[in-house]
């Protein structure tokens, strides 16, 4: 639980949204047009004879500061999202095998199952609208992921309540912590921009605002597998650890692949 308050101490959600659609995830010739059609219109606009009206000057200065994202930042959104989307593919199947076997026996359990299940089932759903949104293709590994996550469902399931929560802790330990550092890198890229006068779009802040939330129902995640006997499941140091290393595997693999 020490965890999960110091990573979600970091920063606070702001607001709760919906997939955003993040217009500077678009491939880089959709810039290098809109720069082309704005030098078009002010070289004819450019008569000596003619001034232009105020909300234009304002419209061109804006448009003036709006720089498009290197390669690397680029880079850095595209697999931010492929690995997002395969972490929360692996959740709603975690939480759909655990579920039988932990609710048949702890029947008071069901609603927590339902509750997480239907919040990953939701980051799911928004990681994918991105993914097509913005023509980002899925990790190669997403078969390899789906048997994988099945299976450490069903297994801790079968271990038992605390067994399970202990999978819940360890996966979203690593969760929260993966989110937190993409938060805190978007965080430095606005910033930046703002320290250079240059325009930060509204779908940059949608983005933050939406890694922010989705991080903190991970860490809430976390903070109930705690309280439901998380650090009582045996052997709980080696779960732990094979878990959470299985967790950095995935997550190194599907930026690259």
């Amino acid at each position: 639980m020490n965890t999960a308050s110091a990573l979600r101490a970091v920063y606070r959600p702001a607001l709760r949204q919906q997939s955003p659609i993040c217009d500077f995830l678009l491939p880089s010739f959709s810039h290098s047009q809109s720069r082309k059609q704005y030098a078009s219109v002010t070289t004819s606009s450019a008569s000596p004879k003619t001034e232009p009206a105020p909300e234009t000057l304002n419209s061109q200065s804006a448009a003036k500061r709006r720089r498009p994202l290197s390669k690397e930042q680029q880079q850095f959104l595209d697999s931010a999202l492929r690995v997002n989307q395969a972490g929360e593919l692996a959740a709603t199947l975690i939480y759909t095998h655990q579920t039988l076997p932990i609710t048949r026996l702890h029947p008071h359990l069901r609603p927590l199952m339902h509750h997480m299940y239907s919040q990953e089932a939701g980051h799911f759903s928004t990681f994918n609208a991105m993914l097509i949104r913005h023509r980002v293709r899925p990790t190669a590994m997403y078969p390899v992921w789906t048997a994988a996550a099945s299976t450490l469902g069903w297994v801790t399931g079968l271990m038992g309540r605390e067994a399970a929560m202990a999978c819940t802790e360890a996966v979203e330990t690593e969760i929260g912590g993966h989110y937190n550092g993409q938060v805190r890198v978007l965080l430095s890229w606005v910033k930046e921009m703002e320290e250079k006068g240059e325009e930060v779009g509204e779908e940059m802040r949608e983005l933050v605002d939406t890694l922010k939330r989705i991080r903190d129902e991970e860490l809430e995640h976390l903070d109930e597998a705690v309280g439901e006997g998380a650090k009582e499941a045996r052997p709980y140091e080696l779960l732990n650890r094979l878990i959470r290393s299985g967790c950095k595997g995935a997550i190194w693999i599907s930026e690259k692949v």
